[in-house]
């Protein structure tokens, strides 16, 4: 029988398949605290609508996950997201590795890393890959999916 973490990540990547960010976002704890190399770390309902933008302007998606490990504290999983950028139209296919921290049955931290070179490089063509590797570049990137997030954030209603 599985660990109910275990269960816990196969639940959320299941609703990520299904582009349920409600039932994803469900599986978070009120203060999680998430990063990446795009989004850098958000904590909270910053990270749960960082989610809903993602499954709301995903394109062309799909996603599997393998290797999901849990134990009472923490757990890991890899997945790999197919998809297109919507600034470019670029087809990715991004492969992630995920550690998860775990409390009162919910994720508390979520790290996911991948390679941001070999993203720029699908997403933004030559650019990606002359510049991509640039800690400038990479900066950018990182300040245009906050400001994305930023903007998509003053758009929700609230309740």
């Amino acid at each position: 029988m599985s660990h109910p973490n275990t269960e816990l990540i196969q639940r959320f990547y299941t609703a990520f398949q299904q582009r349920d960010a409600e039932s994803m976002v469900a599986c978070y704890a009120d203060d999680v605290v998430f990063s990446d190399p795009a989004f850098g770390e958000l904590h909270g309902d910053e990270a749960r609508d960082m989610w809903r933008m993602l499954v709301a302007r995903a394109q062309n998606f799909s996603l599997t996950f393998e290797g999901v490990e849990a134990d009472d504290r923490s757990g890991r999983a890899r997945w790999i997201a197919s998809y297109l950028f919507g600034q470019t139209g670029r087809a990715v296919v991004n492969r992630i590795d995920a550690r998860f921290v775990f409390r009162d049955g919910r994720i508390v931290e979520h790290r996911d890393s991948f390679d941001l070179w070999s993203w720029t490089r699908q997403a933004l063509g030559l650019k990606g890959t002359l510049l991509g590797w640039s800690p400038l570049v990479q900066r950018a990137i990182r300040a245009q999916a906050r400001k994305g997030l930023d903007v998509y954030r003053r758009r929700q209603p609230r309740a």
